[in-house]
């Protein structure tokens, strides 16, 4: 088994959390707290890998990175 380590990005709505992983498009979860999210989000990654593997198409190696960037609004 190959260690992956993708970014996923965390959004807080109203009613929870929602979860994507911009590496894989259309990998995306929901949940109503940060846990459980993070949790949901770790499975769909592997079936979204494995779903990738089982029809032959190539698993997008992580990429994405990201940065806190400190801004002076007016």
């Amino acid at each position: 088994m190959i260690h992956m380590k993708y970014l996923v990005v965390l959004e807080k709505s109203q009613t929870g959390y929602g979860a994507y992983v911009p590496d894989l498009p259309g990998c995306i979860s929901v949940g109503a707290t940060r846990d459980e999210v993070l949790s949901l989000i770790r499975e769909a990654i592997e079936l979204h890998i494995e779903g990738l593997r089982e029809d032959g198409d190539p698993v997008p190696q992580p990429s994405s990175i990201s940065e806190w960037v400190d801004v002076h609004a007016a």
